[in-house]
């Protein structure tokens, strides 16, 4: 991360916009893994926002209000068909990717998200076993590298149990076994059980 005040300036302006939604909502990835005491390096804000019942247009319109521009021609049309929104901090010019959530998991994980600092801004964010199953279902080379870091740093304070069972939800409807096998993989190398 080169500029920490720039993402913390996309962070409270992306924070801004969701007060005026009424959204609950939290940053995911990177930044996420950064707050949470895992030096990593990251280009963008990934966040996450309740929704069902949210309507994309009023979404984006709010998010320029609060500097925050479509990146992509279409990124409505973007949105309704892959659950993504891809804007940028007009100001900063940082990237942010804003999931729409929409599964029980997702919406149990924002509901249960935590408040941490970041670059002198109080962020939301996923509690520590809550990115680990993100990381875990995402499952691309650079997630699978911060999921063996998280449990090492907090994986005595994480609910493993729980993280097992959500991960093996996750696996029978993708009908892959591979997430819980590196689970459990990642959890012996850092001396825990689920």
């Amino acid at each position: 991360m080169s500029d920490p005040g720039a993402f913390a300036d996309a962070v409270a302006a992306l924070g801004r916009a969701f007060d005026e939604l009424g959204r609950p909502w939290m940053v995911i990835g990177g930044v996420a893994m950064i707050a949470h005491g895992i030096p990593r390096a990251t280009i963008d804000v990934d966040a996450t926002v309740s929704g069902v019942g949210l309507n994309l247009d009023t979404l984006l319109s709010t998010l320029g209000r609060h500097g925050i521009v479509s990146r992509i021609p279409d990124a409505g049309a973007f949105a309704r068909q892959h659950q993504v929104v891809l804007v940028e901090h007009s100001d900063s010019k940082v990237p942010v990717d804003i999931s729409l959530a929409r599964l029980p998991f997702e919406d149990e994980a924002i509901g249960h998200r935590v408040t941490a600092e970041f670059a002198g801004t109080r962020l939301p964010l996923p509690r520590p076993e809550d990115l680990l199953i993100y990381k875990l279902v995402a499952a691309r080379p650079r997630d699978l590298d911060d999921a063996e870091r998280l449990p090492a740093l907090h994986g005595r304070k994480m609910d493993l149990a729980r993280v097992s069972r959500v991960i093996r939800r996750f696996c029978d409807i993708l009908e892959d076994a591979s997430r819980v096998d590196h689970l459990h993989d990642l959890l012996a190398r850092a001396g825990l059980r689920a």
